[in-house]
């Protein structure tokens, strides 16, 4: 059977210059982050079957790559469904492992807790740009704080290292499931057809307000009701006065807290923001995970016709660990969006050290090999990345490519005259 070069379908190699960017990211996202308090903590890749198909992750438990148990445990011969054969799974996203993880280690753990995980995840997605079947996940969470203070954190810290990657025009849109409930409870849908309705309701960027009328109306849905609850999506402004229209508007439907607190949010991040972009109030976002239970939000970028960062509220998630609810609430950026991202607008790091290339003579005698080394160490010494190698017989395009890897310095080492370098 012959081999194959090409990478599996979904993921993919990564050369220099995107490793570069990669490192060079990861390594701000934890600088930042930092500053406001979250601490690294990692889970591992794999994941008990049973957690990853809890009915929390919405359509991405359909995703799962799934692990056959081994040794004697897999019996093939007698499996008589999926779940004889299987026990683990590759993890999809890194928030029900974080659960997992706080129910299994709080006692160990600060109040609340401000968490950073960096990490791969997977899901049998269908590859498209900025979307693969392998990717990194950069989340902070902040779990056992019940108040809105965690989500103007989580916005201030994603924003603020969004900021110092020189992203502008980019946009913090915010809802709240609960607002989302309201508005239905408001326009007599019934609490079981909920789920049904949002999931028609987050095709509204994609399909307009005549596409979610005819879908909801094609399922039975009268059309009266249909036009009442669109049409209170036409007189909701996106900012703190279309919260106050909801909460006056609504009624006993929408209480009075969550209003209040979205609207602390916003003035909170608009009084505190590190760097330019806009929060809009957007009551048409929905985010498919069923886990959230609050407030939600995502990141829009002008220059990318979609989210590349999103997050929210699940207080519920926990407590099917533990038996009890505890608060939680995270943000996920898009890793490999914004990688992405930087590679098309052609982004150099800054602060790289000067590099330095010394070019070595095939004959160069020992002596000369030694003093070479000797000279790498000292300009490492200095700061700089030192690339000591043979030189080509086709040195013009050799040192062409090296200046194209950034080495402003390359020196040319020859046997006959190494000693005066």
């Amino acid at each position: 059977m012959a081999l194959k070069k090409k990478p599996v379908t979904g993921m993919k190699d990564m050369l220099p210059n995107e490793m570069e960017i990669r490192d060079y990211v990861i390594q701000l996202i934890k600088e930042t982050y930092k500053t406001y308090g979250f601490t690294s903590m990692e889970t591992p890749c794999v994941e008990h079957i049973e957690n990853l198909c809890s009915k929390q992750g919405g359509d991405n438990e359909k995703l799962i790559f799934k692990i056959l148990k081994r040794g004697e445990k897999l019996k093939i011969e007698s499996a008589k469904e999926e779940n004889d054969l299987v026990d683990g799974g590759l993890r999809y996203d890194l928030t029900v492992p974080l659960a997992r993880y706080y129910a299994n280690h709080a006692n160990e753990l600060p109040s609340p807790f401000k968490a950073l995980q960096i990490g791969s995840v997977w899901r049998a997605d269908r590859p498209q740009r900025g979307r693969f079947r392998q990717f990194m996940q950069c989340d902070i969470d902040i779990l056992g704080e019940g108040s809105n203070l965690a989500e103007i954190e989580l916005i201030l810290a994603t924003t603020a290292m969004l900021g110092k990657l020189n992203f502008r025009n980019f946009t913090v849109n915010i809802n709240d499931r609960n607002i989302l409930k309201a508005m239905a409870a408001y326009c007599k849908f019934r609490e079981e057809d909920y789920d049904e309705v949002f999931i028609i309701l987050d095709k509204m960027d994609k399909i307009g307000a005549e596409g979610v009328a005819k879908e909801l109306c094609e399922l039975g849905y009268g059309k009266e009701g249909v036009e009442q609850y669109l049409g209170l999506f036409t007189e909701v402004s996106p900012d703190v006065d279309g919260i106050r229209f909801l909460k006056e508007k609504l009624g006993d439907c929408l209480k009075s807290e969550t209003a209040e607190g979205m609207e602390l949010i916003i003035s909170s991040v608009e009084a505190a923001k590190e760097c330019e972009f806009n929060m809009r109030f957007d009551p048409t976002l929905v985010r498919g995970q069923s886990y959230y239970t609050g407030t939600i939000f995502e990141v829009s970028m002008d220059d990318f016709g979609g989210s590349v960062a999103g997050g929210g509220r699940y207080d519920k998630m926990i407590g099917k660990f533990t038996g009890q609810d505890t608060p939680a609430c995270g943000f996920s950026i898009g890793f490999e969006r914004i990688v992405m991202l930087l590679l098309e607008q052609g982004y150099q790091t800054p602060g790289n050290r000067e590099k330095k290339a010394y070019l070595l003579e095939k004959k160069l005698p020992k002596e000369g090999m030694l003093h070479v080394l000797a000279l790498a160490k000292a300009d490492r010494d200095l700061g700089k990345n030192v690339l000591t190698v043979h030189m080509k017989k086709n040195k013009k395009f050799q040192k062409e490519q090296l200046a194209a890897e950034g080495y402003t310095e390359i020196v040319e080492c020859y046997a006959d005259s190494y000693d005066k370098l």
